[in-house]
């Protein structure tokens, strides 16, 4: 359930206070702390393709800890002589800049709200659904934007922080969800969804070649008892499969991938939030996206791919009957991945891919 960005917004102010709270104990150098907080994939790579500059409107899909949101306020206020970013006036793009924040997480958002705070104004965050991305928007006063970022990985600190559910490091309550108010928790899935319906999303979703072994094992399991948490769930998987742990991949690794992306429904959203994207995009304004696994970077790829053609028909026909017009341009053709440099100081950055297209105008 996605609520307006009038909703979210005063649930934002209050989860902030509650986070100032915490963080009072902390001390102000905790703050600041880089620490404290997820280290975003390819910072430098991402400002540079956004075109970043003084006055533009950026909207950052995944907000998570701020990372990138901070990266490009920062190169605002570089250009900014007075050191300082202020919002800009109502449609003035002479103006220091905006950047709108949205997570469906609403814990990330009031972090990531906390640690932005300094740039006032110029930082505005909402909770949703970043297929819903031109409502929350509107919501904030803004129709158009000059950049979008798409970050589809999860933060770090979702995996280390308690209460989510996502890793097989801790043993917690199966949960997966980023947004507490979605109604189906991973653990509802593994106990309610039939034995094909979990092969099928095994094998779609996490590409586990063993789908069917474990899915059976699942529901023999869960017949006696309900599988409940995340060390129930991984250590059955491990079991099954006979993978050990000293391969590469630990063999619950897919499953937990496969489900985290049924219980967020992140295909579909993906797929919503990139068409969302273009229409929101001012022409030549750009698009980074940022993927991780090769079913979400196949459908990134293969929708910038649609829309920066003239031509969509099937082979063979003696003339275009389409009608398509070319709405973005590719900027990179090879995929741009994070440095040796980058993988050594943060490896979970190691499976970063990130495409870059620029918006263009349509001739309609």
């Amino acid at each position: 359930m996605v609520l307006s960005a009038n909703i979210t917004i005063h649930a934002v102010e209050s989860a902030v206070r509650s986070v100032a709270v915490s963080a009072n104990s902390e001390g102000s150098a905790a703050s600041s702390s880089s620490s404290l907080y997820h280290l975003p994939v390819l910072v430098g790579e991402v400002v540079d393709g956004l075109a970043v500059s003084r006055g533009g409107v950026y909207l950052d899909c995944t907000l998570g800890d701020g990372g990138h949101s901070l990266a490009i306020l920062r190169r605002m206020s570089e250009q900014d002589q007075s050191g300082v970013v202020e919002l800009p006036d109502s449609g003035d793009q002479g103006g220091p800049g905006l950047v709108l924040g949205i997570d469906l997480d609403l814990r990330a958002v009031a972090d990531a709200s906390r640690r932005l705070a300094a740039f006032g104004p110029a930082f505005r965050a909402a909770q949703g659904n970043y297929a819903d991305m031109a409502s929350l928007t509107a919501e904030m006063g803004v129709t158009q934007v000059d950049g979008i970022l798409l970050d589809l990985g999860f933060s770090s600190r979702q995996v280390d922080r308690p209460g989510y559910g996502l890793s097989f490091q801790t043993d917690e309550p199966l949960d997966m969800r980023y947004d507490r108010a979605q109604a189906v928790t991973a653990a509802e899935l593994v106990n309610g969804a039939s034995e094909n319906e979990l092969a099928d999303i095994f094998r779609r979703l996490g590409e586990e070649p063993r789908a069917r072994a474990l899915s059976r094992a699942i529901a023999r399991e869960r017949s006696a008892r309900p599988i409940r948490t995340t060390a129930e769930l991984a250590n059955l998987v491990e079991r099954t499969s006979g993978r050990k742990r000293t391969h590469r991949l630990h063999p619950a690794t897919r499953v937990f991938q496969a489900l985290r992306i049924a219980v967020n429904r992140e295909l579909e959203n993906l797929q919503s939030g990139l068409e969302a994207a273009v229409a929101l995009l001012r022409p030549g304004g750009r698009l980074a996206v940022i993927g991780y696994h090769s079913l979400e970077d196949r459908m990134v790829k293969q929708f910038l791919a649609h829309r920066s053609v003239a031509c969509v028909c099937p082979p063979g026909l003696p003339e275009c009957i389409c009608g398509q017009t070319p709405e973005l341009a590719i900027i990179n053709r090879r995929i741009i991945r994070p440095t040796g440099e980058e993988v050594a100081f943060n490896p979970r950055s190691r499976s970063a891919r990130l495409r870059l297209a620029r918006r263009i105008q349509s001739d309609l």
